[in-house]
């Protein structure tokens, strides 16, 4: 039987808005990759709909970001006040909304689910058996994967959250995975099937993030352009580890005093750095860097694309991360990246081509690797003639490819009857009556 892509697909992103500047609050790489392959997906004749929390009384209900691509705002607690970690007690008020949206609709209005982190992923579930269609699933991030790499003093991942993840793993139809890191773990941690599992690589907007104009870039942004700026791009907290950068950074101008090295930090606290807003001047105070480092707030995307090519350097030195979006962006513009070699950076980051990866975050070794790279400006020149090839393989053209082809096996294996669970076309249908109906399910 030959399976047609999908005409149009509920996507769930709980806890974040695509519409969020990445950077603050929860918004992050998720963000933007649920934004551009819907926009890609679209370009492909399909129709996406996003269903997100609402967090301000000033939200639409619903806003089109795009052609063929709308954002649905779920009220679903109080707008402003809830941590992520709250967010499991407002599940049911957030399905209730998405399945009064699809009710209004004939049946079979959404061809497909695709659910976004975890707290998607329950929500998914109960629509998928509700619709009675399938159900493709992005973990983005790990509970297991992170707690196996805590940065010290940071807070592990609760138990509820593996929970949760261990079912929506078994309940999806199909997994996507960034990458075989990720496949890897999704098998070995949580003993997902390898048949159901797709790896599809996130990508960059090659159009906005490409080489420009250094000392253009400089000027815009306040910087000498005589100094050799390594940048920080991303949510200020331990499991980001911009402090490794500062600790590193420090180490480097004490060996090398006349070194004119700035060190730019671009974005806003998160998660856990919530609590200490403020850890990262303090840091630098006690460093004493504080005349060498800059703070920005989170940037928009085209002013973001200014920050990478005003870079000599941009540093990814997380403790965990499922891709790193940050890497690739920064490599499309033309900067080569020094990056934590945990996750997807080491596919994101072709070492000694385009950049380095640490074994580690020990002060020593990053400082290491730092020194090596900002003395040498022939070999950064050389590391970033070859970073924007890298990138050119990650576009999200090529991420909608990987998720058609997703969908694709998706609905295949349901309408086969060879999905994770006994629900078929034919019960969903027979549920479909008895709901339109006021019928009662015996």
């Amino acid at each position: 039987m030959h399976i047609s892509r999908p005409r149009r697909v509920a996507v769930l992103s709980v806890h974040t808005s695509p519409l969020a500047q990445p950077g603050t609050g929860d918004a992050g790489g998720m963000n933007v990759y649920v934004l551009q392959s819907a926009i890609q997906l679209a370009k492909r004749g399909v129709e996406v709909e996003i269903f997100t929390r609402a967090t301000s009384s000033a939200d639409a209900p619903v806003v089109d970001a795009g052609p063929g691509v709308r954002v649905r705002n779920i009220a679903a607690g109080p707008f402003e006040g809830l941590d992520k970690a709250d967010l499991p007690t407002q599940l049911c008020a957030f399905v209730a909304g998405v399945l009064r949206e699809e009710a209004r609709h004939e049946p079979g209005y959404y061809s497909l689910i695709h659910s976004h982190y975890w707290l998607s992923g329950q929500v998914g579930w109960l629509a998928r058996d509700r619709w009675g269609v399938p159900l493709v699933h992005t973990a983005h991030t790990l509970a297991a994967v992170k707690n196996l790499s805590l940065a010290e003093g940071d807070t592990p991942e609760p138990a509820a959250r593996q929970i949760g993840e261990q079912q929506v793993v078994a309940e999806s139809d199909r997994l996507v995975a960034n990458t075989t890191d990720e496949a890897k773990a999704l098998h070995e941690l949580y003993g997902a099937d390898p048949t159901r599992i797709d790896v599809v690589a996130p990508g960059a907007d090659l159009t906005r993030y490409r080489p420009g104009d250094r000392d253009s870039a400089r000027a815009s942004l306040g910087l000498n352009p005589g100094e050799i700026v390594v940048t920080f791009v991303g949510r200020i907290q331990p499991l980001k580890a911009p402090d490794v950068l500062l600790r590193a950074a420090a180490e480097v101008i004490s060996r090398r005093p006349g070194l004119p090295l700035r060190i730019l930090v671009v974005g806003g606290p998160s998660g856990t750095g919530l609590a200490r807003p403020d850890v990262l001047i303090e840091l630098a105070r006690s460093l004493g860097i504080t005349a060498q480092v800059t703070f920005l707030p989170p940037q928009a995307p085209q002013r973001l694309a200014d920050v990478y090519r005003a870079s000599d350097l941009v540093a990814v030195p997380s403790y965990s991360e499922s891709f790193g979006l940050v890497a690739i962006e920064a490599q499309a513009c033309g900067t080569p990246v020094i990056a934590a070699d945990v996750g997807g950076l080491g596919v994101a980051v072709r070492n000694g081509e385009t950049g380095l990866l640490v074994q580690g975050h020990r002060t020593e070794d990053w400082a290491g690797a730092l020194e090596s790279l900002v003395t040498a400006p022939k070999r950064l020149a050389e590391l970033a003639a070859q970073a924007p090839r890298h990138a050119e393989n990650f576009s999200w053209e090529h991420t909608a490819d990987g998720l058609l082809e997703s969908y694709r096996k998706a609905a295949v294996n349901y309408n086969n009857g060879t999905g994770p669970s006994d629900f078929s076309p034919r019960r969903a249908r027979g549920l479909w009556r008895l709901r339109r109906t006021g019928g009662v399910r015996t």
